[in-house]
């Protein structure tokens, strides 16, 4: 054989095994949280991933503790699909339709959305009065307001405030306060960016008191509550029994959709719950 017809050959081969290897952009790049994040386990749990209590999300995914970061790996790779909260949803990403249904707040509200979760806040039987203020600021008609126009779909049976309004009201005048008051606030990563909105508004209200908020997703944030590292916890998760039983306390405040998204350049627009479900457990990894 002619030299030139083998160098053909090799290069053909070449060809063929970069089309078909492991890092074409046709192989399936799934982002998944971390175990115990708040949106994990809605995400597995409203997609049928998770069965009976058990998780299946596949090994091969790449799993990341923070939201920003699985927008970010979405953006810059074109195999890459993951999943976010709707309210962090961000234009260098692509949202997918669920079942031909957009997440929207219109499709919240209106029941068509699937994959919907609620925003907790969490407390202990020992809340302090600073912390039980700020809440009922959430839950009053100030705070709906915030959460509406942050994207969020607000919890109506919350009109009425969380804690007993014939409680001491909030003192505004910081000049008879001496030291800022701090109110520690840890928890998910999906409702931080909300929390953060309400917490700037409130300390415009209460000059005499600063927010500190950590994100540290939800397991971490419902512990630092019980444990009493922190007054306030954020879960994107309903509490466990075993939780309950130490005596956590729930409150939503918000509905949030759960938005799968892809690279801009995925022709990708529309999915069932079926083939997310198959990409997320590795039955499916190739995009075609």
């Amino acid at each position: 054989m002619k030299k030139s017809a083998i160098a053909a050959l090799i290069m053909l081969f070449i060809i063929s095994a970069t089309s078909c290897g492991d890092n074409d952009t046709d192989r399936i790049n799934p982002i998944s949280r971390e175990a115990g994040s708040g949106t994990r386990d809605a995400f597995t749990s409203l997609t049928g991933i998770a069965v009976e209590g058990k998780d299946r999300t596949w090994e091969g995914c790449e799993i990341t503790s923070s939201t920003f970061v699985v927008i970010k790996s979405v953006e810059d790779d074109q195999s890459a699909i993951g999943y976010v909260s709707l309210g962090t949803l961000t234009g260098d990403v692509k949202s997918v339709s669920i079942n031909g249904v957009s997440p929207s707040v219109e499709n919240i509200k209106n029941g068509k959305y699937p994959l919907v979760r609620d925003f907790n806040i969490v407390t202990s039987g020992d809340t302090g009065q600073d912390e039980k203020d700020f809440i009922n600021f959430i839950c009053g008609d100030e705070g709906r307001l915030i959460i509406e126009q942050q994207g969020y779909v607000s919890k109506e049976e919350n009109l009425q405030q969380s804690f007993d309004n014939t409680e001491e009201k909030p003192v505004k005048d910081h000049q008879t306060q001496g030291e800022k008051r701090r109110i520690v606030i840890a928890g998910s990563t999906s409702v931080a960016p909300l929390m953060e909105v309400l917490a700037e508004t409130y300390m415009e209200i209460r000059p005499d008191i600063v927010i500190e908020i950590q994100q540290t997703g939800s397991g971490a944030g419902i512990t630092s509550v019980l444990e009493g590292a922190c007054g306030i916890g954020m879960s994107s998760r309903e509490l466990t029994e075993e939780e309950k039983k130490k005596g956590a306390r729930s409150t939503s405040i918000a509905s949030d959709g759960i938005v799968v998204i892809v690279n801009p350049k995925n022709p990708a627009d529309n999915m069932s719950l079926e083939q997310i479900r198959d990409i997320f457990t590795g039955k499916t990894v190739r995009w075609r």
